[in-house]
């Protein structure tokens, strides 16, 4: 049993005065009550009183009384001290060397209800509330350790000796862990145990296993590639997990046992106990056939989509090499016509004089030619011969859809029941040998399909090949809209399934008012938005004639807003000026130093834990974590990082490293770990506090063949590639990022990062790009209580409304007309913030949801109830928007601090000309954070070194303005070794814990 995870660092800090506490903090423990005073002044003596408001005060904030109880932070002395009228020279010496404040610790246990670690039946619960939170959660032990210790001073419960607690942290995880294991190992029969006992056998000749074979997912978006999606889908379905009850077991700790599995080589596996064993294969087999199933309906929407596509180009290539052909043959027809309509004689000659008048400027047999390449390479209006080339792929589509039809029956929402109706009768007639087929669904088909689906001969029937392509195409669209899903399904499965209904949201839905501070009162709700909107409408217009920026212009017969651009700031000489002086003074480093040095002031690296949870650690184990940054951020693979004969920097060690420790989890609790230090720094608390963010995306190139790619010639040329959605706070670091194939409408992905991060920072307000912003997420964002504030455009073409008709708003009277559906917003207020709570509980994904909640463009009743009261959210935004530049700019300062970022991302990201080689989503997802990681590392060390360097200009007597100091920027790197150099080794004064001598100037 493992009990070793925590650092030396932090044994250290346990039960001690780290850092100073902050202003916050003091006013939350260091405060005393009348009460505190009355019993403080029951002590004789000024020291006596302020030793005993010390240990008080202290055990609220820590937990535990110090061995030395005046031995905390200067400003705690002085904050205590101010409150009881002590002058702060009184002597404090004499109480910490005398009994008396042992007599005052037991006084304030039995004054304050204080209890040791022991007691009964507090221990009890205790324990019992652990054991509950190491069940529940896939907490590290170190996260344990920390949420027990914050319990205990919760409850006023004394913390125990550090080894007693982690000891206690080790022996709970430890019975979560074997109850896991027993419960999931029970859920197999006795052949299904046996059938899971072959997956770890491996073939003779090729010495694969069943579990190599089944981890590996899809890449290649073809026929073939699919036929063996489905093929390793039906095999993992095989084993029965559907089957298997699973309520009773937390999702995450059957992801994290699943993860394992994926990762660990197969004789590690079989070398387990039984009961571990059969559990780890069983999370294998349930988490990996719900992503086979996904995997399935992303090839298949990829290969048709590609496949439509593909028809539509290649009609157009036709249609482009035949144009010469049909320009001759229109050539020959207009000289007829021509003969036709000039001929002064023609109008009153008969019949054969006018067809011999023609054919005598047009031969017969050229006039018949050309009308013939006229007919052949015209196309009607409805499309129907574009429609005709699918038909050369359906030996293609053959291969795979029998196998895909008999594996996965797909079900319906109420709007998708006439595709799902195509789709079952196209199951029926599989190994139907009929030329026409009977009685087919043909609901939504439109002229041109029924053109090429239904002979004329036969209007009550349909051909089937030309059926089946119709049918695939309504299916795909299906899918895409969520009106059909596939059962049990992640990424393909009914969104709607996912929101909390019935009792589960009675439960919780309380709790989800108090925290969105919305009433379910639909009315008590609306009633101080209205009467902001309104406030805000009548600020802007009083505002207008003083706004040279805005105006009101009439343009295709209506009025439209028209918004000057910002002009660029000049900036001042001093801010020129203290931007290369600071730039002077920066030390230079190169990458693997830098990462070690930031390591030692984080500890980051303590982060990476081992895949099999057993507290596995190693020697100089942080430089082997910071050389796998490089190779993954850099691109440049582990080559240029191994160093034989250096333990620490040998290919095994790093392979093992990079295979055992690197992935989703530790990668975004390294990053929660910089992001947090980042965040206390004075300077970087100068840039902002953590409340604003901006989402944008970075695209890379991926060469590989890869179903985890999209096209975008914009971008990627003739390729594909990935966009690497990223979340950058307004101190500039990165708090979260998503990993998509090809691109994407920003807005629809911006929610789902802010939901989904997990640091310190809460940012409540987004700022974006234009990024394709709708109604829809103006309304969620609001509901949720963000902020989302895009860059607009153009500004002209958005529209203004209002909840009162009446109102007379001015200037702006003729660009607000429109209004608020109140009665909509009223009639699904529940059922709206019933969608909020679930997107803030994380039941339901926030992409897909808003896929669902519109389909093709045109949202649902509930979509149009959100869009509503978006509209609101919206035209408040437009208003500030117009009527304040500070905002507008502050914006574009914002963006573009996510822009420079981009900029030091792409000079790290260098080796394989920035382009991005991982088949795989999980692998790009790993490789993109290590860089997100290693960007974060650099603006903490630039941060620090900034701060540095301006408080060496300050000694030095040069004047440094506090407006300047706002617009440094952390994310220089002219003076670093990125390329080339990577010596994992740091001066001794930095391994001591001390900075770096900064630069000389005249160095």
């Amino acid at each position: 049993m493992p009990v070793e995870f925590l650092t030396p660092a932090q044994e250290a800090q346990y039960g001690h005065f780290t850092t100073t506490p902050t202003a916050a903090q003091l006013a939350q423990y260091f405060w005393l009550d009348e009460a505190d005073r009355e019993i403080i002044d029951r002590h004789r003596g000024a020291h006596n009183r302020w030793g005993f408001a010390l240990q008080l005060t202290t055990v609220r904030f820590l937990g535990t009384f110090l061995a030395d109880p005046i031995a905390v932070p200067p400003n705690v002395l002085r904050y205590v001290a101010q409150q009881l009228q002590i002058a702060p020279d009184t002597p404090l010496t004499p109480y910490a060397t005398s009994r008396m404040h042992k007599t005052h610790t037991a006084e304030i246990r039995q004054l304050y209800g204080y209890r040791t670690f022991t007691d009964q039946p507090g221990h009890f619960r205790f324990v019992r509330w652990l054991y509950e939170r190491a069940w529940l959660t896939t907490d590290r032990p170190s996260v344990l350790f920390d949420a027990a210790t914050a319990h205990c001073v919760e409850h006023k419960i004394l913390l125990p000796g550090v080894t007693v607690l982690t000891r206690l942290v080790a022996q709970v995880r430890e019975r979560a862990a074997l109850r896991l294991w027993r419960t999931l190992a029970r859920l197999p029969t006795a052949d299904q145990r046996e059938s899971l006992e072959q997956l770890l056998r491996g073939d003779p000749h090729t010495h694969h296993t069943g579990l190599d074979r089944l981890r590996q997912a899809p890449t290649t978006v073809s026929a073939p590639g699919l036929l063996k999606a489905v093929q390793r889908a039906e095999a993992l379905r095989a084993f029965g997990a559907h089957q298997w009850a699973l309520g009773s077991i937390p999702l995450g700790r059957i992801q994290l046992l699943a993860r394992y599995a994926a990762q660990a080589r197969a004789q590690i596996i079989a070398r387990m106990g039984a009961d571990r064993r059969h559990a780890t294969l069983v999370a294998f087999v349930i988490v990996f056939t719900t992503r086979a199933q996904d995997d399935v309906g992303e090839l298949f929407e990829r290969f048709l989509t590609d496949l439509f596509a593909r028809m539509h180009r290649q009609n157009q290539q036709g249609r482009l090499r035949t144009l010469r052909d049909l320009d001759d043959a229109a050539r020959q027809l207009r000289t007829a016509c021509l003969a036709l309509l000039e001929d002064p004689h023609a109008s009153g000659a008969d019949a054969a004089t006018l067809r011999e008048h023609v054919l005598a400027i047009v031969p017969e047999a050229t006039l018949r030619s050309a009308m013939h390449t006229v007919d052949r390479l015209t196309q009607p209006p409805d499309q129907t011969m574009a429609l005709v080339s699918l038909l050369h792929y359906y030996a293609a589509i053959r291969r795979f859809l029998p196998a895909l039809m008999n594996a996965f029956p797909l079900e319906a929402t109420p709007a998708g029941q006439s595709v799902a109706a195509a789709w079952h009768y196209l199951h029926q007639q599989e190994g139907s040998s009929k030329k026409l087929w009977r009685e087919a669904p043909t609901e939504g088909m439109t002229a041109s399909w029924r053109a090429l689906c239904q002979p004329p001969s036969s209007p009550d029937a349909v051909l089937p090949r030309a059926y089946t392509f119709w049918v695939l195409e309504r299916v795909l669209e299906a899918l895409r809209r969520h009106d059909l899903y596939l059962p049990h399904s992640e990424r393909y499965g009914d969104p709607r399934a996912q929101l909390l209904q019935g009792p589960a949201w009675e439960a919780v839905r309380p709790q989800i008012l108090r925290t969105l501070d919305w009433s379910l009162d639909a009315e008590e709700s609306l009633a101080p938005l209205t009467q902001e909107l309104d406030e805000a409408y009548r600020h802007t217009v009083a505002q207008w004639e003083d706004n040279a920026a805005v105006r009101i212009e009439s343009f295709a017969g209506r009025e439209r807003v028209v918004l000057t651009p910002l002009d660029r700031v000049e900036e001042p000489a001093s801010l020129r000026v203290l931007r290369l002086r600071v730039a002077a003074l920066l030390p230079r480093s190169d990458l693997p130093a830098l990462l070690l040095e930031v390591h030692r002031w984080t500890g980051f690296a303590e982060a990476f834990t081992h895949l099999g949870e057993g507290g596995t650690r190693v020697k100089d184990l942080a430089t082997s974590v910071c050389a796998v940054l490089i190779a993954q951020a850099c691109n440049i693979g582990l080559d240029p990082v191994v160093q034989p004969g250096i333990p620490a920097l040998e290919r095994d060690r790093l392979t093992w490293v990079e295979q055992n420790y690197f992935r989703a989890d530790t990668l975004t609790q390294a990053n929660a770990c910089l992001v947090a230090f980042h965040a206390q720094r004075p300077l970087a608390q100068v840039w902002g506090g953590g409340e604003v963010a901006s989402a944008d995306g970075l695209r890379f190139v991926t060469p590989m063949r890869t179903v985890h790619a999209g096209p975008n010639p914009k971008y990627f040329g003739v390729g594909r590639g990935v966009t690497y959605y990223n979340f950058v706070s307004d101190q500039f670091s990165g708090f979260h990022a998503l990993v998509v194939p090809g691109t994407l409408r920003d807005s629809l992905s911006a929610l789902e990062g802010l939901l989904d991060q997990q640091t310190v920072l809460h940012p409540h307000e987004l700022m974006t790009d234009t990024a394709g912003y709708s109604d829809m997420i103006f309304g969620l964002f609001g509901l949720l209580g963000y902020q989302f504030s895009p860059r607009l455009a153009d500004i002209g073409e958005a529209r203004l409304w209002r909840w009162d008709a009446t109102a007379d708003y001015g200037v702006l009277n003729g660009v607000s007309a429109h209004r608020i559906r109140r009665d909509l917003i009223t009639r699904h207020w529940e059922d709206m913030l019933r969608v909020a709570g679930s997107l803030k509980l994380n039941t339901v994904n926030a992409t897909r949801l808003i896929q669902t909640l519109q389909r093709s463009g045109r949202p649902t009743v509930l979509g149009r109830a959100i869009g509503e009261i978006g509209r609101l959210f919206k035209t408040r935004y437009l208003l500030a928007y117009l009527d304040d530049e500070s905002y507008r700019r502050r914006i574009l300062i914002q963006l573009n601090r996510g822009e420079a970022r981009h900029s030091l991302a792409r000079a790290v990201f260098y080796g394989k000309r920035g382009e991005l080689y991982q088949r795989y989503r999980e692998g790009q997802e790993d490789q993109l954070s290590a860089l997100g990681l290693v960007v974060n590392a650099i603006i903490l060390w630039n941060t620090r070194y900034t701060e540095a360097a301006v408080e060496t200009l300050r000694q030095s007597e040069e004047s440094v303005e506090e407006p300047d100091l706002a617009r440094l920027s952390p994310l220089g790197y002219d003076h670093l070794t990125i390329v080339g150099r990577y010596s994992f080794t740091v001066p001794d004064a930095v391994a001591q814990g001390h900075l770096r001598a900064l630069t000389q100037p005249d160095a």
